[in-house]
């Protein structure tokens, strides 16, 4: 979800660490592929990790990747090998793709607590939190924002826009199947005719929200929840979500463990810690997501300033699983890739 900071190339990967490492601190290691802005400090990475180390007696280790999507393209890289033993930040539109690599394993937790908006259900993954696709800008530079996202398609070529590549990032996944949602077979014409505004097109998010926050792109693909970022940490309200009349696209952000972890009991206590308020209450200031059961405390009052969608959009992952290489395919002609 929203990952603030700047942290273009800074990868915290340890997919490189030998099972010596874990014998050298005596405690059994868990290693959990994510992408890469959960991990640095100014994600929730290093306070999850000390509150799950401070029940398992384990050695938590997270691998950042670029993004959602690059998890799986990862884990279908590895296959068997893969050192993961538990994949977090993926995406409820990709379940089927993720079933299909045959390398997850039933999760072995209740998902009654969940509380997101048109429900979930699933026996391999589960959902650690949730938010809408918006379009984020600059009020200073961004006088009158886009009302819908027929006007976004046909803004101003001039004012420019920053978007993710949806082969490789999930809010960019999302935005395609946000155009899919509303446009239908006329998607790959309205991609065209919203290139003129796209300035680039970066691989994860956030490579986009830096261009974004460096003043040289004044509208970026981001969540609704973005804007709250910058009220609590920086003081600001310069930075501002588009509501759409369309309605938004959700996100649900998912965790799954890995069939052949030699960790299993550990990583299915893993994936059930991301359910308790331990694990929750670090989602909206943290992650800056809504969480996905519901709180034990209400959410900062900057949360009840955010764009509320009155429609959530959504497209059936067994839809997505079947379509996604021939809308892509419309994506990439359309921006002339």
């Amino acid at each position: 979800m929203l990952r603030p900071a700047l942290a273009v190339g800074l990868l915290a990967s340890l997919a490189g660490l030998s099972p010596a490492l874990a014998q050298d601190s005596g405690k059994p290691v868990l290693t959990v592929y994510t992408y890469e802005s959960f991990v640095p400090d100014w994600g929730p990475g290093p306070k999850v990790e000390a509150a799950f180390e401070a029940e398992c007696g384990c050695d938590l280790r997270f691998v950042g990747l670029e993004d959602g999507v690059a998890i799986l393209n990862r884990l279908k890289l590895e296959g068997e090998s893969t050192q993961a033993d538990v994949a977090l930040g993926l995406t409820a539109e990709l379940v089927p793709e993720f079933k299909k690599t045959g390398l997850f394993a039933p999760s072995g937790v209740d998902l009654s607590p969940l509380a997101i908006p048109g429900g979930f259900s699933d026996d391999v993954f589960v959902p650690f939190d949730y938010s809408y696709l918006a379009f984020v800008y600059d009020t200073e530079v961004v006088k009158t924002p886009p009302a819908s996202l027929d006007e976004l398609v046909n803004g101003d070529p001039e004012q420019k826009i920053a978007i993710q590549d949806p082969r490789t990032s999930t809010p960019g996944l999302g935005f395609l199947l946000w155009m899919k949602a509303v446009y239908g077979d006329g998607a790959e014409e309205k991609w065209r005719t919203l290139s003129r505004r796209i300035l680039t097109v970066t691989p994860g998010w956030s490579e986009a929200y830096g261009l974004f926050t460096k003043g040289e792109v004044p509208m970026v693909l981001s969540y609704t929840t973005s804007p709250a970022y910058h009220q609590i940490e920086e003081g600001t309200e310069r930075y501002k979500a588009a509501a759409f009349s369309e309605g938004h696209y959700l996100q649900v952000e998912l965790a799954g463990r890995l069939r052949t972890s030699k960790q299993p009991e550990l990583a299915q206590r893993f994936l059930a810690f991301t359910l308790t308020p331990a694990f929750q209450k670090l989602i909206p200031t943290g992650n800056w997501a809504l969480p996905a059961t519901k709180p034990a405390e209400p959410l900062p009052p900057a949360f009840e300033t955010l764009v509320q969608p009155a429609k959530p959009l959504a497209i059936d992952a067994e839809t997505v699983a079947t379509h996604r290489e021939a809308w892509t395919a419309e994506w990439l002609r359309a921006l002339g890739r």
